[in-house]
């Protein structure tokens, strides 16, 4: 999640259609434009049209798979083509170091009074001055296997041949992989220590050698290879996982017994923004109560809004994978920046993709 490194990939630009609403400072006919650079498959469509209805502003979203796609995409871009970038936690810290982006003015975000406080001054941005929330989750193992007991589920079931019982996936996300191989390995996840990372290398690398291995796989596309047959077990997100679920009761998703890790995804203002004002409507539109409810149950994610929890059903609130319970969340960290060790991590995911 944390590699600055140029990546091809393919940007899916969705544009927001149908009717505009009037409003004071903007056109019916010629609405300004608010572009978002966000994980694909990461707001319901319809909050696309209800965005340009409430507020004038049309929507586009240009979207990627995993972090490390948002340097590529930043350091391929014409000026001014993003305004808003949602990033995931752990690479905030980059982000404002390479002047990639610039402080919110929360004056234009009343809606900001919803975040619930534990998602305020975070470790990833102390003083709140560069992001706000968005959505939050985890981090675990997706597999079809109904006899076995998720509060049970340990990494063995993917790095120790003994226990693999079909292809699997790991996830393609190198800041996220290798630290679930620390973990795996009954290391901190956090570590910066050489010797440690090289544990995590070798252990990936065995992996690879199993022949059940089916590749580096992205959270999205791995859910769809588990629904079609093609893949017995794979690293995703709780939200594919959700989603899978929901098509396919026979699968299971655990947070394994050695720990993983939550993430918090953050909405942030683009130091090249060419329109910071709809910039600002769009994350205020993101935390309104119903919008962050709305927004919370159509990707199946948890929110980090108070306002949008006291209307959310509680099922959807006491589902265990998307809202894990207390003994999940005691096994689970958050990443941090590795500041200058990030270059450790860097070099070992070269030598796990290509060795």
């Amino acid at each position: 999640m944390k590699n600055p490194i140029s990546y091809i990939v393919i940007a899916l630009v969705l544009l927001a259609t149908g009717f505009f609403c009037g409003c004071d400072q903007k056109s019916q006919q010629n609405p300004t434009t608010v572009t978002v650079l966000t994980y694909s498959e990461y707001i319901a469509p319809e909050m696309i049209t209800d965005f340009q209805m409430k507020t004038g502003y049309k929507l586009q979203l240009v979207q990627y798979e995993a972090q490390e796609e948002i340097f590529g995409k930043l350091q391929t871009a014409m000026k001014n083509q993003y305004d808003v970038i949602i990033a995931s936690d752990v690479i905030i810290q980059q982000l404002i170091h390479l002047g990639l982006i610039v402080p919110i003015d929360m004056d234009k975000v009343p809606n900001k009074v919803n975040i619930a406080d534990q998602f305020k001054n975070p470790v990833y941005d102390p003083t709140s001055t560069y992001t706000l929330p968005y959505l939050w989750g985890t981090t675990g193992i997706l597999f079809r296997d109904t006899t076995v007991d998720v509060n049970n589920v340990s990494y063995k079931m993917l790095f120790n041949p003994q226990q693999v019982k079909g292809k699997f996936s790991l996830l393609d996300e190198s800041r996220s992989m290798l630290s679930i191989a620390l973990q795996a390995k009954g290391l901190n996840a956090n570590s910066t220590k050489k010797e440690e990372i090289d544990q995590a290398i070798e252990l990936i690398r065995e992996a690879k050698r199993d022949p059940h291995f089916a590749g580096f796989v992205n959270t999205v596309n791995a859910k769809d290879k588990i629904l079609s047959g093609q893949l017995w077990a794979a690293i995703v997100f709780n939200c594919e996982a959700m989603d899978a679920i929901s098509e396919d009761t026979t699968l299971q998703f655990a947070i394994p017994t050695e720990g993983s890790f939550m993430w918090v995804d953050a909405m942030t203002l683009s130091s090249h923004s060419q329109n910071p004002e709809g910039a600002h409507a769009f994350m205020d539109y993101i935390l309104d109560a119903k919008n962050g409810a709305a927004l919370a149950k159509s990707t199946n994610t948890a929110s980090p809004n108070s306002a949008s929890l006291k209307i959310i059903d509680n099922e959807f609130k006491k589902n265990r994978i998307i809202n894990p319970t207390r003994e999940e969340i005691d096994r689970m960290v958050f990443l941090r920046d590795p500041g200058d060790a990030a270059k450790l991590f860097d070099d070992a995911w070269d030598i796990v993709k290509v060795h």
